[in-house]
């Protein structure tokens, strides 16, 4: 029998889904050993593919939704049900995400998570009871505010208003009103995919760590820091669930805070869900070689990357694996990784290029890679 090769890569940014890259990996792997034995498991770590991977693992289907964005005006997004029907995974980037703003339109005063929430609201609506959320790459400082709106929370100003939607407007609440919330909601677990660790408040806040790249200015970032601090205070008061210094309650604006506040959520290092999810640590017991990958490999790996997580995996099942990663770009101090249970680390770019024709020549670099690293296993 040929040797077993685990193919476990995150997507290539921009170039590649981690499926994409499975199937790369086994071209260029049979190429050099026709009789190997590729097991592929797409992966993520919860932010950007988290969704494709997942679907792409269990035999799941993408659900495409026309949803509110981040500035109030109708974007395309999508959700993903697993194969086991009652799960389903959503990226909040998706609906409330940067890329759905300009330089010229970032204002995280008004940007809304409206749309996050009615992707959970949709999931609901089809049954699901499992939700698997992803919260990176936000353009919204709201704390998750939009989002419950779409749940039937109400936020009241002090003559009973609703207060406007975005971040800039949290400082005029007064109340929560919570009679018109879904019932279904109760019933529905969701799972948050973040590595930030950011509280909600303060100088390590969402406002002041975030805020800016998402369009805030100096002044904005006080005015925000101060909202998210009274909206945490009327939630600790009235709901009686303090959120402010909970760690991941920064994520994406504050979402984290929102989601522990308003739905019935635990968080969870996004690659971790991964790995449950894929079944990756079972499928990896009888493998000789693991493959794994990303577009950018440097020392921050082994802060809760992909490719970190799946080598950990490798040297808890079997330590007589061999697990190479393959990369885009490697960056400083990978030599640190060695440490941390890889055996080699690759890049593939064959020599200078632009970064525009490496996207579109990704499949056949990692091809041609994974054929080089076959070729001296073998």
């Amino acid at each position: 029998m040929g040797k077993v090769f685990m193919l476990a890569p995150d997507s290539f940014k921009e170039s590649m889904t981690a499926k994409e890259v499975c199937e790369a990996m086994e071209v260029g792997i049979k190429r050099a050993i026709p009789d190997a034995i590729c097991i592929h498991v797409p992966m993520a770590d919860g932010g950007e593919g988290t969704v494709q991977s997942l679907v792409d693992a269990t035999g799941g289907m993408l659900v495409p939704m026309e949803v509110t964005g981040p500035l109030g005006t109708p974007v395309q997004a999508h959700y993903g049900i697993l194969g086991d029907g009652t799960t389903a995974v959503i990226e909040m980037a998706s609906a409330s995400g940067i890329h759905h703003v300009t330089k010229e339109t970032r204002n995280p005063l008004i940007t809304t998570t409206l749309g996050t929430g009615e992707l959970i609201r949709a999931c609901i609506e089809k049954g699901i009871t499992n939700i698997i959320l992803g919260i990176g790459g936000s353009a919204t400082n709201d704390a998750g505010a939009g989002m419950a709106t779409a749940l039937g929370y109400k936020f009241l100003d002090k003559d009973g208003y609703e207060i406007p939607l975005g971040g800039g407007f949290l400082g005029e609440l007064a109340s929560i009103d919570t009679s018109n919330v879904i019932p279904q909601l109760r019933e529905v677990s969701i799972t948050i995919a973040s590595d930030v660790t950011n509280p909600l408040c303060g100088l390590r806040g969402a406002s002041v760590v975030f805020g800016p790249q998402k369009g805030a200015t100096p002044e904005m970032v006080q005015r925000l820091d101060a909202n998210l601090l009274h909206f945490s205070r009327i939630v600790e008061d009235q709901l009686g669930i303090a959120v402010a210094d909970v760690p991941g309650a920064g994520g994406a604006g504050g979402l984290g805070a929102g989601l522990m506040a308003f739905t019935n959520s635990r968080m969870k290092k996004g690659v971790d869900i991964v790995i449950e999810y894929t079944g990756l640590e079972h499928k990896m017991k009888d493998v000789d070689y693991c493959f794994t990958g990303e577009g950018g490999i440097d020392i921050q790996t082994k802060f809760g990357k992909t490719p970190y997580g799946v080598a950990q995996v490798a040297r808890r099942t079997n330590k007589q694996i061999k697990v190479i990663a393959l990369a885009g770009c490697i960056g400083k101090n990978v030599e640190d990784l060695y440490e941390e249970g890889f055996d080699a680390i690759f890049g593939i770019v064959p020599g200078a290029a632009n970064l525009e024709d490496l996207l579109v020549q990704g499949k056949d670099n990692v091809a041609r890679t994974a054929e080089s690293v076959a070729r001296l296993l073998r």
